[in-house]
């Protein structure tokens, strides 16, 4: 079954400054159908950076519901995500979700995805989507081996990303907090 995807989301925490970025691009199936769309979000008074990918109502409903739990716990970032997960994963329905977020705060990046698994990466960099591992590669090769900042890192991520993956552009859409 064909459905709508989004795809290709990169966050970057370096220096203070945190950047996340995505490619404008909607597919249905194997056909493009939107270039431009705008897959980052910043909620809860700016403070919060939030990227989705996967089928697209799917994604609006994570995004969604995390910002609601957000809003109950009051901007606690690991509070609010926990409380997704024991939410998404005690739904029937809602855990069968095709969809990704990836959230950066200040401080911390997640992954969050439509079955309630919540994952904090090891390094700065977090990614998803189609053509996310390729932007992950890149990003990690640039903040090892460049002064670029975080928002330059996330661009050049998904520049080199569109070039490898037939579900990205370049398109880009990039937010920063601090």
């Amino acid at each position: 079954m064909n459905t709508f995807r989004s795809t290709t989301i990169i966050g970057v925490r370096r220096n203070g400054k945190v950047a996340l970025g995505g490619d404008g691009q909607v597919s249905f199936g194997d056909t493009v159908i939107k270039q431009g769309a705008n897959k980052i979000r910043k909620i809860y008074n700016d403070t919060v950076l939030v990227g989705f990918a996967g089928t697209a109502a799917d994604s609006f409903t994570l995004y969604e519901k995390f910002e609601g739990k957000l809003e109950e716990h009051k901007g606690n970032l690991k509070r609010a995500i926990v409380e997704l997960a024991k939410y998404w994963r005690s739904d029937r329905i809602l855990r069968r979700l095709e969809a990704l977020l990836v959230v950066l705060g200040k401080e911390h990046s997640y992954i969050i995805s439509g079955q309630g698994e919540v994952i904090e990466p090891d390094d700065d960099i977090v990614a998803i989507g189609s053509g996310g591992p390729y932007a992950l590669a890149v990003a990690r090769a640039l903040a090892k081996h460049s002064k670029l900042s975080a928002r330059e890192i996330v661009e050049e991520s998904i520049r080199i990303a569109a070039s490898i993956c037939v579900y990205t552009n370049e398109n880009l859409t990039v937010v920063e907090l601090g």
